[in-house]
C-alpha cells in the first residue's frame, strides 16, 4: 500500500497577502493555494515545509492527515482570546500540546491509531472542524476538553498508550454541554476517533450548555458606552481586514476576560473514567444483543406464521396442487422444474403436519417413476430431499 500524506491550512481571521503567498508557494510548486487556503497530498514523498512554524506565520487551522493513522488539527488564536494557562490544564503528553507565538497561542491535538479502513472523505474534515476555533476564542472550552478525553481514550485501544501511573490523573474542569456538542464539535471528536461511550460518561458530569451569544440589548449598551477613541481604532482594523478578530476581541472583553473559564473541582481519574466506559459498552452491547435477540425471534414467528398460513391454504385444496407440479414438469424449463420441486416440499411438509406422509410418498414415487427420462429433474428431486423410502 502506497503512502498518503494531506495537508491543508486555512486562514481564517486575515487572508495572506501577495508576498505571504510567494513565500508558502517557495515550499510547494504543487500546493493548491489561495490567499485563505494552502492544499497539498502526497503519494510518494513528503512536504518539505514545518507545519508549527506556517502556523506561527500565515494560518489559523491545519488538518494533516496520513494513511498511517495519523489524524491531527492545529488552531491558532490569539491569546488575549484564549488563555494559555487555561488550554494547559487540557494538555496531554504528546497527543495534545500547545505553545505560544508572539501574540498567538496555539493548539496542536492529534489522534494516532493504525488504520483498519480508509473513511471516506476524512480529508474534507477541516472546513467542518475549524468552527470550534470560534467557539473556544467565545469561551466555549468543550473542544479542549474532547481533545484531553480522546486522547485518553486512545489507551483503550492501545495498553502501551500511556504509563499505569497515569491512571491517577484527574481531568480537568469539565465545561457545561458535553451532551449536547455542537456541529463543529462533532466532527472534531470524530476525527480524533473520540469513543461515544466515553464521550457519554464524560457528559454525565457536565451540566446543560450555556446559552448561546451574549444578549443583545445589554451588548448595545456596552458598545454604546465604549470610549470614542477605542471605537474608532477597532473600526480602523476592521477597515484593515481584521473585522474577524475584532468580533472575537469585542465579544470576550464583553463577558469579562475571566467569566468563561470554569474553576478547577476535583475531577474523576482516568481510570475511573474508562473503567465506567468499559461497564456501559457492556452494558450497551448486551443490551443490544438482546434487542436483536428478539427482532430475530419475532421474524421467526412471523416466518412461521407465514409459513402456517400458506400451508394451511395449500392443505384445501391438494389435488390442484398436484395439477400445478404436472403442469410445471410438463414445460421442461429449468425454472419451473424449481417452482415445482418447492411445491412438492410444501405437499409434503402438509401431509407430515396432517399424518398423511404414506400417501404422499407412494404418488410421489410415481411422479418420480413417470418422468426418470428426465435427469435434470430427477437431480432436483434428490438435491431437495425428496427420495422416496
Amino acid at each position: 500500500m502506497s503512502e498518503y500524506q494531506y495537508y491543508e491550512f486555512l486562514a481564517v481571521d486575515r487572508p495572506l497577502t501577495d508576498r505571504q503567498q510567494a513565500e508558502v508557494r517557495a515550499l510547494s510548486t504543487r500546493a493548491r493555494i489561495t490567499a485563505t487556503s494552502f492544499t497539498n497530498e502526497y503519494h510518494w514523498g513528503n512536504f518539505h515545509g514545518d507545519p508549527q512554524a506556517m502556523m506561527e506565520r500565515y494560518y489559523d487551522a491545519h488538518l494533516y492527515l496520513t494513511n498511517w493513522g495519523t489524524h491531527q488539527v492545529m488552531l491558532r488564536l490569539p491569546a488575549a482570546l484564549l488563555d494559555p494557562a487555561a488550554v494547559e490544564r487540557y494538555c496531554v503528553g504528546e497527543q495534545v500540546t500547545a505553545w505560544t507565538s508572539g501574540e498567538h497561542v496555539i493548539l496542536d491535538m492529534t489522534s494516532q491509531e493504525e488504520e483498519e479502513y480508509w473513511e471516506e472523505d476524512v480529508e474534507r474534515s477541516l472546513s467542518a472542524i475549524v468552527g470550534v476555533r470560534a467557539e473556544l476564542a467565545a469561551g466555549d472550552l468543550r473542544p479542549l476538553y474532547l481533545a484531553w478525553l480522546s486522547a485518553y481514550g486512545a489507551w483503550e485501544r492501545d495498553e502501551d498508550a500511556f504509563d499505569y501511573s497515569d491512571e491517577d490523573e484527574l481531568e480537568p474542569p469539565v465545561p457545561p454541554g458535553l451532551g449536547s456538542l455542537t456541529a463543529a464539535q462533532r466532527a472534531l471528536a470524530d476525527f480524533l476517533r473520540l469513543d461515544d461511550d466515553l464521550l457519554a460518561v464524560a457528559a454525565e458530569a457536565s451540566p446543560a450548555a450555556q446559552a448561546v451569544g451574549p444578549d443583545r440589548a445589554a451588548l448595545s449598551a456596552w458598545i454604546r458606552d465604549l470610549p470614542a477613541t477605542r471605537k474608532d481604532a477597532l473600526l480602523l482594523r476592521v477597515a484593515e481586514d481584521d473585522a474577524a478578530r475584532v468580533r472575537l476581541e469585542l465579544l470576550a472583553t464583553f463577558r469579562g476576560k475571566n467569566g468563561t473559564v470554569a474553576e478547577p473541582k476535583p475531577g474523576r481519574t482516568v481510570a475511573e473514567l474508562l473503567d465506567a466506559t468499559a461497564n456501559r459498552r457492556h452494558a450497551r452491547e448486551q443490551q443490544e444483543a438482546a434487542l436483536l435477540a428478539e427482532q430475530q425471534a419475532h421474524r421467526e414467528r412471523e416466518r412461521a406464521a407465514a409459513r402456517k398460513r400458506h400451508l394451511d391454504e395449500l392443505a384445501q385444496d391438494v389435488e390442484a396442487a398436484w395439477a400445478r407440479v404436472e403442469s410445471l414438469i410438463d414445460t421442461k424449463k429449468p425454472r419451473d422444474y424449481d417452482q415445482a420441486v418447492d411445491l412438492l416440499r410444501d405437499l409434503q411438509a402438509v401431509a407430515y403436519r396432517d399424518d398423511r406422509i404414506e400417501t404422499f410418498t407412494k404418488r410421489f414415487t410415481h411422479l418420480r417413476e413417470q418422468h426418470l427420462s428426465k435427469p435434470s429433474l430427477i437431480k432436483r428431486f434428490n438435491n431437495a430431499g425428496l427420495i422416496p423410502d
